[in-house]
């Protein structure tokens, strides 16, 4: 891209250079070789003058490199009418008004040659009877130069362009194919860490958990052995349900297949086979195609909007509601539940945050409204066009905060609730 801004100004200062140039080569050769007083010389320049101040204004301070202005071109007619009604020998100074657009109407410029030629030609017949073959041969090399540099320059400008666009273009599949394969290998080494913690941690402390269920089963109940054992019990089996959350996060969400509205659907029809909670889904407007990565942080924060409110809001009814908008998803889960103090600061546990982190990959807006006894709503907003999210968000840790914004337990019923068809 810089080396076609700097083309571009090059073969502008090379177009007002021709412009100038022109201008005052036909201006002088109609002045010299003529006895014209002083105020016919002012009457010759004057237009001349006012020309270029025109191509000044409209082309090199306002029109940069793109397509010259319609004020310039009609201004620029007159003041050439005006040159040639003084002087009829200044009519070839009208190849300057063309100059503008020798890269952006060659066709037009080099039609514009060959009509002033002609032009020149006839009103040398008409002044003076005849036009003798040096003139005819002068005049015919003229326009051919004219005419051929018009074109090339037309062609190298159209040229330039091209490359750079597919320079542009190769840059951007260039991009797209190194953030597809980060984003593979994100993915694969989420999956690989989820494969070792379950393979290692999640599977030891289900030994550990096993092992001291069967101590606890030889020991006299009430006994401190066997309360230092069911403290180890819970302990183990805190980290297990833990390790299984780290594993459930780490891999990708399992639609199979599935549409976001309809794992959305799927996770409220069984969310109120459960629990009794009145959940629906309502889709609006016209759905969209999404990304997978897009889709599964969606379902990810659905999922824990939902599991908050059937673990700590106590509620009755849950409401969620996917709006497609032109160019923006909005998703809002609204339950009847306790609700919080989102400000407080023991309520900022690590399941809000996890949604806003996720939201916040998408370029989207998170927000959270909710009061004691009113209820929580959650209001999601995510681009369309979102880009794959490159990091996915630490999952919840229990215990994290309470309401609808504490982080929620996933365990094997879960992972059913998204892969159940």
């Amino acid at each position: 891209m810089a080396q076609l801004r700097e083309w571009d100004r090059w073969t502008a200062l090379g177009r007002h250079a021709f412009f100038l140039g022109v201008l005052v080569l036909f201006v002088m050769g109609a002045l010299v070789g003529t006895d014209t007083p002083p105020a016919g010389v002012v009457l010759r320049i004057a237009p001349a003058a006012a020309l270029a101040a025109w191509y000044g204004y409209w082309v090199v301070l306002r029109g940069g490199t793109g397509h010259p202005p319609l004020p310039y071109l009609v201004g620029a007619a007159v003041g050439w009418a005006v040159m040639v009604a003084v002087d009829p020998a200044l009519l070839p100074a009208g190849l300057a008004v063309l100059v503008p657009y020798c890269v952006w109407r060659a066709r037009w410029s080099a039609a514009g040659v060959l009509a002033m030629g002609a032009a020149w030609l006839w009103q040398r017949f008409t002044r003076e009877g005849s036009v003798g073959m040096p003139e005819f041969v002068g005049c015919s090399l003229g326009m051919v130069v004219a005419v051929t540099v018009v074109g090339f320059i037309a062609t190298v400008d159209h040229e330039s362009h091209k490359r750079q666009r597919l320079l542009d273009e190769l840059t951007a599949t260039q991009a797209e194919r190194a953030a597809a394969e980060r984003q593979a290998g994100i993915l694969a080494e989420r999956q690989r860490l989820a494969r070792e913690v379950h393979d290692t941690l999640t599977q030891g402390f289900t030994s550990i958990a096993m092992l001291l269920d069967s101590v606890r089963d030889d020991l006299p109940p009430g006994t401190p052995a066997a309360r230092r054992v069911e403290q180890a019990m819970r302990t183990a089996r805190d980290n297990l349900a833990e390790s299984r959350r780290l594993v459930y996060a780490l891999h990708p969400v399992p639609l199979d297949g599935m549409h976001l509205r309809d794992a959305v659907r799927e996770l409220t029809a069984r969310l109120a086979e459960e629990t009794g909670i009145d959940a629906y889904t309502t889709v609006t407007g016209r759905p969209a195609a999404l990304s997978p990565g897009m889709e599964g942080e969606l379902l990810r924060v659905v999922q824990e909007a939902l599991n908050n409110a059937r673990r700590h809001a106590h509620a009755a009814s849950v409401s969620v509601t996917l709006s497609y908008l032109d160019d923006v998803l909005a998703v809002d889960i609204q339950d009847d539940g306790n609700g919080f103090t989102p400000t407080a600061r023991h309520y900022a546990g690590v399941g809000l945050i996890s949604m806003r982190e996720r939201v916040a990959t998408l370029s989207g807006t998170f927000t959270v409204e909710s009061a004691p006894g009113e209820g929580t709503t959650i209001a999601v907003t995510a681009p369309l066009a979102a880009p794959e999210p490159a990091v996915a968000p630490s999952p919840a840790t229990p215990g994290s905060g309470s309401g609808s914004g504490s982080g929620s337990e996933t365990n094997t019923d879960t992972n059913r609730m998204v892969q159940a068809r």
